[in-house]
């Protein structure tokens, strides 16, 4: 059955955005306040603590959030230009949903991590880069639904989005003990397999009436590799951003550069070998080349070695590559999944590959290698797991990612229930991946 053209947003869209703007203002005046590095009052902090003003951890997290921010914008933005006739609705829903997604990040994760005795949730440099975070979870999500969606259905992804991400975070980091410096876990595996649901929930029979427009140009593939390129190169720091000071953040900076540059040479390898005459196909080069960067995230602070780190590029690689050649019409054809980006083979399988990369790497961690006191720093052997051993926080690390990808799974086929109702404003199946329905587009040749 045909699916009726309804794609009027014309008072939905600024109704959701007003009033839940609205909401955040007053949310914010209720719950949000600075940090004691923030507030006026770190003069008189920095004097009674004998402090000097450039030790205040704004000097060294904004390079870092700098970073992350860029990638967030610009890196996730860009790389969804590659659809010939849908480059607004790339960058300019993935702004849209960014700008909304870090204000409700800040609240949800200020009322889990931060909250202090007073009720107030207290702000700082850190918090910006975990609402970062927190956002690009569901820009990964919407890669999958890249085209086929209203920008209303985006806001509501977002709202539940992340507010689930918030709840597994959690559970992961605080109550499960896991440690996930580069979200291979928390952010890839939940926002690929949260996307995913949500796309086979919002399964499109008649899709292929759009087909004409599934596809890119050449301009449209160079937009995207921009894209490729900002978060390449920034994903040391996105991996790095949230580190401890000193050893573990220089070394989860290493680790991710040299997961990312082994993963472009199999990546290369392998999209050469299966494609006719040895040819390149420019959506491995733009997505399977950053697959070591997610598969680096939760090892990231570890001691995996610099050739354990090229290993795991290498592996990733391949298994992102044969993803889009093998996996992506497989999940089409068989599992009813309409996957746009192919965020499955960049975000949800390096993001798994990640996650046991972790547990095996904390499972086999010992005194020789990491010393007594790094080895309780690293992993956080502190408090209440002060009694913790290496192989038991293996445990934990596997148990983290089943609780990212139940997350996930269970959260996107309940989310994408909701999306399917017939009042979001979506395209018909025959007027997906064009700018037109949703924007003003005045050159169209």
């Amino acid at each position: 059955m045909k699916r009726p053209e309804n794609t009027n947003v014309h008072l939905s869209l600024p109704a959701v955005c007003i009033v839940w703007q609205t909401a955040m203002i007053i949310l914010f005046g209720v719950f949000m306040r600075y940090d004691h590095e923030s507030d006026a009052h770190w003069v008189e902090h920095r004097k009674h603590s004998n402090l000097t003003d450039i030790e205040n951890d704004f000097y060294f997290r904004y390079p870092s959030f700098q970073d992350v921010h860029v990638m967030i914008f610009v890196g996730f933005g860009f790389l969804m230009t590659f659809l010939k006739r849908y480059s607004f609705g790339g960058v300019g829903f993935n702004f849209l949903i960014a700008a909304f997604g870090l204000q409700w990040a800040l609240l949800m994760q200020g009322w889990f991590h931060w909250l202090d005795a007073d009720g107030k949730i207290r702000i700082g440099i850190e918090n910006l880069i975990n609402a970062d975070f927190c956002v690009a979870g569901c820009l990964i999500a919407y890669g999958a639904l890249l085209g086929k969606v209203s920008p209303v259905q985006l806001m509501v992804l977002t709202l539940f989005g992340i507010t689930l991400f918030a709840v597994e975070e959690f559970i992961i980091i605080s109550v499960i003990h896991a440690r996930d410096a580069g979200g291979s876990m928390v952010i890839h595996t939940f926002g690929g397999y949260y996307g995913l649901s949500v796309s086979w929930m919002l399964y499109r029979p008649n899709l292929h009436q759009s087909s004409r427009l599934q596809g890119s140009v050449y301009h449209s593939d160079v937009f995207a590799m921009i894209g490729t390129l900002f978060l390449w190169m920034f994903w040391p720091s996105f991996n790095s951003a949230i580190c401890d000071h000193g050893d573990g953040q220089h070394r989860a900076a290493i680790n991710t550069y040299l997961c990312l540059a082994s993963t472009v040479l199999t990546t290369v390898a392998i999209s050469s070998l299966f494609q006719k005459h040895g040819k390149l196909d420019m959506v491995h080069i733009q997505n399977s080349t950053l697959a070591g960067g997610v598969a680096a995230g939760t090892a990231a602070e570890f001691m995996l070695m610099p050739y354990g780190c090229l290993i795991v590029g290498f592996c990733c690689g391949i298994i992102s590559t044969l993803g889009y050649i093998f996996l992506t019409p497989f999940m089409e054809k068989h599992l009813k999944i309409q996957d746009t980006c192919g965020i499955h083979n960049l975000h949800a399988m390096p993001g798994v590959v990640g996650g046991i990369v972790g547990a095996i790497t904390a499972a086999s961690a010992s005194i020789e290698v990491y010393g007594h006191e790094g080895l309780v720093n690293t992993f956080d052997f502190m408090d209440k797991f002060k009694d913790m051993v290496p192989t038991t926080q293996g445990g934990h690390q596997a148990a983290g990612l089943c609780v990212a990808l139940c997350f996930g799974i269970g959260g996107g086929i309940i989310v994408g229930a909701i999306l399917r109702l017939p009042i979001w404003g979506d395209p018909a199946d025959d007027n997906c991946f064009d700018d037109e329905t949703y924007w003003e587009v005045r050159d169209k040749s």
